[in-house]
């Protein structure tokens, strides 16, 4: 990926905006390699939207609702994308299923986070799947957007062991916790630098191809080097 430095990126949200609030967080320090252009919800008045205006980042609502068609609502989402010129669109909580044609207009440039181990769970009701499932783990995804629903090339997984008193809500917010709110910053911050890219359908790391997901924690003795 060829981009302007720092690289510039676009938040799509739907609701509380935690995973944003990482992304922020790690941008003010310096340490995502990023600068975060606009925040766009589909859904006004929600908290991540708050969590944006806070941080001095342009935000915009387009409202689902106020169109006839998928179609129609992705077409002006594009546009509202395009006209911040990203390098990298992150989408961080945004409960829209796009339609192809949106995502072969930015694609390479999607990434999405899941809270799932994926290929486990694509979907909803992750945390509860898991615990019908019994799982001895469970965790958080990140992976490229493709044409197939939770189903393009995962980049970055953390897991946590699921705790006998567990319940969904817990097990939510400890996925989120431990896991989404450290890894969205970090595979941000690799596509930010040019070392992580979407090509020819295939995840690739520092010109190696990723035959499966790096996982998180990283090597501590390098946390900004991986050796899939």
């Amino acid at each position: 990926m060829t981009h302007r430095e720092p690289a510039r990126l676009v938040v799509l949200i739907s609701g509380t905006g935690r995973n944003l609030q990482a992304l922020i967080d790690a941008s003010t320090r310096g340490d995502l390699g990023a600068q975060i252009v606009k925040v766009i919800s589909n859904r006004s008045a929600v908290a991540g939207l708050a969590r944006a205006e806070a941080a001095g980042i342009a935000t915009q609502t387009i409202d689902h609702r106020g169109f006839d068609t998928r179609e129609a609502f992705d077409a002006a989402l594009g546009d509202a994308i395009a006209a911040a010129a990203p390098d990298i669109v992150a989408l961080a909580g945004f409960m829209r299923i796009l339609t192809a044609d949106f995502i072969r207009r930015f694609e390479g440039r999607l990434l999405n986070i899941h809270p799932s181990l994926l290929p486990k769970y694509r979907g909803l009701h992750t945390h509860r799947r898991a615990l019908e499932a019994a799982d001895r783990w469970h965790g958080a995804s990140i992976h490229f957007v493709t044409e197939e629903l939770d189903g393009g090339p995962v980049v970055l997984q953390g897991r946590i062991a699921v705790e006998p008193e567990d319940t969904e809500q817990t097990l939510a917010r400890r996925v989120m916790e431990e896991v989404e709110l450290l890894i969205y910053p970090a595979a941000v911050r690799w596509m930010a630098g040019g070392r992580l890219r979407l090509q020819d359908h295939l995840a690739w790391l520092d010109d190696t191809r990723l035959q499966t997901p790096v996982q998180w924690p990283l090597d501590d003795a390098a946390p900004d080097s991986v050796n899939p």
